[in-house]
C-alpha cells in the first residue's frame, strides 16, 4: 500500500472509533430507554398517607418575586385539607420574594448567605430545617412551577406505601413561539418524560429531575445533601444510587414551568445545564465504572445516562461520521441516526400534537448550529469555578 494512503487509512479508522465512542453511550440509552416507553406501565402500589405524616413542601427562590405567589397558590390547591406545609426558602434575595409568598400563605424560611450561592445550597438549608422539625419527607417544587391537583395525594401515597424517593412528572414548555424554544421543550420532553418512563418501565431508577423529586426524612438521614454544584439533581441521584436507592416515577403527578422566553435566558439556563452535566460527568465517570466493574450492574444505566452526549451534539457527530470512509463506521452512523430518529419521532407522539411537533423538527438544523455556537460557553460552565447565574423570565401571567 502507498505510505500516503496507508497513513489516511488509519486516520479514518482513529477517527471512526473515536466517533463511535463519543456517540456509542447516547445511542444506546435512547434505543434501550425509547423501547422501553411502549412497554405495559409498572403501576407503583398507592396507599392512603399514614396518620402523622407530614410531608414539607420545599420551594427554593432566589429573586421569584414575579412567579412565588402563584406556585405557592398552585400548591396550597393541591394540598387541600392535608398535612403537608409549604416552605419557601428566600435563598439570597434582594427583592419581595419573602413577602409575596407570606401572603400567598407560605411558611417563609429566610436564607442569607452570600457565599452559598446555587439551588443547592438551599435545598441543604431547607432539608435540614423540616427534617429538624418533624416532618417525614420533603417535596421539591421550583418557584416559577405549577402542580397537578393530584400532586400531593400522589406523593403521600407514594410514600405511604414504602416508596423511598420519587420523581413526579416535569414538564417544560415554551412560553412564545420561536423554533428553538419549541425545540427545546422537545428535547427536554424526552429527557424529562420518555427516557424517565422508560427507566420505570425497567425498574430501574428513574432518575431526579430538579423539580418534582422527593424524599423520605430517613434517607436524608442515611444520604446527606451534599450535592451543591450546577446540577444538583444529577448529583444527588448518583449519590442515592450508589448508595442502593431507587427512586420510582409518579407519571400522574404533575409539575409544569416553562422555558425562558429570551434568548439570553435560554443560553444561560442551557449552558448551566449541560455545563454542569460535562463537570459531574469528568467527576463520576470513572468511579461509577471501577463500581459497574465490581459487579455493581444497576449503575450501568447511570453510567450510560452520564456518558451520553447532548442530543444535538451527537447528532452532528453521527452526520460527520458519514462522511468518514470506512464502511463499518457508515453503517453505524446510519443505525444510530435512525435510533435517533425514532426516539424524536416518539418523543413528538408522546406530546399529543405529532404533526405540529414534525414541523417544530423542521428547524432542527438551525438548533444544532446554535449548540454547537454555544459549545465554548458550556465548557466553561463545566469548570470548577464555574458559578451559578440565575436564568432571568418573564412575569408570571395575571389571571383573567
Amino acid at each position: 500500500m502507498i505510505p500516503g494512503l496507508f497513513m489516511t487509512h488509519w486516520i479514518s479508522i482513529a477517527l471512526g472509533v473515536l466517533l463511535v465512542a463519543l456517540t456509542l453511550p447516547l445511542t444506546a440509552e435512547l434505543a434501550i430507554l425509547t423501547s422501553a416507553f411502549f412497554l405495559p406501565r409498572r403501576r407503583p402500589a398507592c396507599s392512603a398517607p399514614s396518620a402523622g405524616f407530614e410531608l414539607a413542601v420545599l420551594v427554593p427562590a432566589h429573586n421569584e418575586e414575579l412567579h412565588v405567589a402563584r406556585t405557592v397558590e398552585s400548591l396550597r390547591r393541591a394540598a387541600k385539607e392535608s398535612d403537608s406545609r409549604i416552605v419557601v426558602i428566600a435563598h439570597n434575595c434582594t427583592d419581595r420574594t419573602a413577602e409575596r409568598a407570606a401572603g400567598a400563605g407560605a411558611e417563609v424560611l429566610v436564607f442569607d448567605n452570600p457565599e452559598a450561592r446555587g439551588k443547592g445550597f438551599a435545598l441543604r438549608h431547607g432539608f435540614e430545617h423540616v427534617f429538624s422539625s418533624g416532618s417525614g419527607a420533603a417535596l421539591v417544587v421550583d418557584a416559577d412551577s405549577t402542580v397537578s391537583a393530584n400532586l400531593i395525594d400522589l406523593v403521600d401515597g407514594a410514600f405511604a406505601a414504602g416508596a423511598e424517593a420519587v420523581q413526579t412528572r416535569y414538564e417544560m414548555t415554551s412560553a412564545g413561539d420561536r423554533g428553538r424554544g419549541r425545540l427545546a421543550a422537545l428535547a427536554l420532553r424526552g429527557f424529562n418524560l420518555v427516557r424517565v418512563t422508560g427507566r420505570s418501565r425497567l425498574g430501574l431508577s428513574c432518575g431526579i429531575l430538579g423539580n418534582g423529586f422527593a424524599i423520605r426524612r430517613s434517607v436524608f438521614e442515611e444520604i446527606p445533601y451534599r450535592a451543591l454544584s450546577l446540577v444538583e439533581d444529577l448529583e444527588y441521584h448518583i449519590h442515592l444510587v450508589t448508595a442502593g436507592k431507587q427512586v420510582e416515577f409518579l407519571e400522574d403527578a404533575k409539575v409544569s414551568a416553562e422555558l425562558p422566553d429570551s434568548p439570553a435566558g435560554e443560553t444561560t439556563q442551557r449552558s448551566r445545564w449541560e455545563g454542569g452535566r460535562f463537570s459531574v460527568a469528568r467527576q463520576w465517570l470513572l468511579p461509577l465504572a471501577g463500581r459497574l466493574l465490581r459487579g455493581r450492574l444497576r449503575l450501568a444505566e447511570p453510567l450510560a445516562d452520564l456518558a451520553g452526549l447532548p442530543i444535538a451534539y451527537g447528532a452532528f457527530l453521527l452526520l460527520a461520521a458519514l462522511v468518514v470512509p470506512e464502511t463499518w463506521v457508515r453503517l453505524y452512523a446510519a443505525a444510530a441516526l435512525a435510533v435517533l430518529a425514532f426516539h424524536v419521532l416518539t418523543t413528538a407522539w408522546a406530546g399529543g400534537e405529532f404533526a405540529e411537533e414534525l414541523r417544530v423538527l423542521c428547524t432542527a438544523p438551525g438548533y444544532i448550529l446554535w449548540k454547537l455556537r454555544l459549545l465554548p460557553r458550556l465548557l466553561r460552565s463545566s469548570g470548577s469555578r464555574a458559578a451559578w447565574v440565575r436564568t432571568d423570565r418573564a412575569p408570571a401571567p395575571r389571571k383573567a
